[in-house]
């Protein structure tokens, strides 16, 4: 093998050990894409597509030549006449430009892989990122609303428990106008009453004026007729 289909040997298994991290579960979505988006990546994703295109052509370049070698060496006559070893010659150059066709075939199927995988992994990372940012806002919008919920819940507990004070100062408010009701009634009674007494009362001391005068008029009546007796 030439050094130029070496090197392009190695750039196949390179890719086939890039296919292999990027697939298997080595690390997440997350931790490729920070490292995709590191300074040195950075820098050579700026230029990414004249990369790409430039090692498109090489390849495309060497799988020309490889199935060119391949027409070549394919359509020899296997005659009699021909010697075994330019035969042998023939079939190992037709070997070699098969083998450079699949070398070249593979390494450019990988770079359209590779190219597609990062593509997929910066994706799935980027829709990641706005999923945790979502519900990063989702969750302080339900801490938000629960906060108002609970705010409204205790204004509403406050209006109930200003309700309840209001209808217990209403009813204790009736209550003391049906007191004072019932002392200005007992008030009333009570001066009716001391009227009454009072009045009964001038009627005693009356009576007992009367009584005394009665007395009085009774004595004075008796001494009147004790003394016409005396005289007869």
């Amino acid at each position: 093998m030439s050094l130029v289909w070496t090197l392009i040997a190695g750039f196949l298994y390179a890719e086939i050990a890039l296919v292999l991290l990027l697939v298997l579960p080595v690390a997440s979505p997350y931790k490729w894409n920070r490292f995709f988006k590191s300074k040195f990546l950075a820098m050579l994703a700026r230029q990414a597509h004249l990369y790409f295109f430039l090692i498109m052509g090489v390849l495309v370049l060497f799988l020309l030549d490889a199935i060119r070698e391949m027409r070549k060496y394919s359509h020899h006559d296997h005659s009699s006449d021909v010697h075994l070893n330019v035969e042998m010659q023939h079939s190992m150059r037709l070997f070699r430009a098969q083998r450079n066709f699949y070398i070249s075939g593979f390494a450019i199927f990988l770079v359209l892989v590779i190219r597609r995988l990062v593509t997929l992994i910066s994706t799935q990372a980027g829709l990641l990122a706005q999923s945790e940012a979502s519900m990063k806002q989702a969750a302080s919008a339900s801490a938000a609303a629960r906060s108002m919920m609970a705010e409204k819940s205790t204004e509403k507990a406050k209006e109930a428990t200003e309700d309840a004070t209001l209808g217990e100062i209403t009813k204790l408010k009736d209550r003391i106008h049906e007191l004072t009701s019932e002392l200005n009634r007992e008030k009333k009674d009570k001066e009716a009453l001391k009227s009454q007494a009072e009045s009964l009362n001038k009627e005693y001391d009356r009576l007992t004026e009367e009584y005394s005068k009665l007395q009085k008029k009774i004595t004075i009546s008796g001494d009147g007729g004790k003394g016409g007796a005396k005289d007869d």
